[in-house]
């Protein structure tokens, strides 16, 4: 099978192959993990450029995306380097706005990240890995090495603290 074929098939040989047919979805990932563009860019390209001495080992074991993936997590949950100010852009809006209109949906979605963003790390991974990635507990457990009791706790804190949080800004909607 050459390259070009194993690309067709959404099974790339070669690197180059990955990062070209795999790429964005990595960086998509890593976004939704971090919530910072130029972090993502950061975790991926470390991520990769590890991983590029040895991708004869990586594509060995079959799950070179999967192995990946995880790679980016466990860099995301030891990432030294911190934001120095992290900005906090809040809308107020009056009164409530129907959900069904854009400008909610996209205020909405600010206010998730915000939420995201004020997580701790492992409490984060664990709800991207699940509402995003759609992981059942037992396969996150396996990525982040450690076991499903833990991923069970990590997401319930999590979903109480953002509760809390959303409880105390005064949130319209279903929120």
């Amino acid at each position: 099978m050459t390259t070009s074929d194993a690309t067709s098939a959404g099974h790339p040989e070669g690197f180059d192959d990955f990062v070209h047919v795999r790429g964005r979805a990595l960086l998509r990932f890593a976004y939704v993990l971090s919530g910072d563009a130029h972090l993502a860019e950061d975790l991926v390209q470390e991520v990769l450029a590890r991983m590029h001495r040895r991708w004869d080992k990586i594509t060995a074991m079959h799950h070179a995306e999967a192995y990946v993936r995880t790679a980016i997590v466990r860099q995301f949950l030891s990432w030294r380097r911190r934001r120095s100010a992290g900005e906090a852009i809040l809308a107020e809006v009056p009164e409530p706005v129907a959900f069904d209109e854009p400008q909610q949906r996209v205020l909405a979605r600010d206010q998730m990240w915000q939420l995201l963003t004020g997580l701790p790390r492992a409490q984060r991974a664990v709800l991207v890995l699940r509402f995003y990635c759609d992981l059942p507990d037992d396969e996150i457990a396996a990525l982040l090495g450690c076991g499903e009791s833990t991923v069970r706790s990590q997401a319930s804190r999590a979903l109480a603290r953002m509760r809390k949080l959303l409880g105390e800004e005064g949130v319209y909607g279903d929120g």
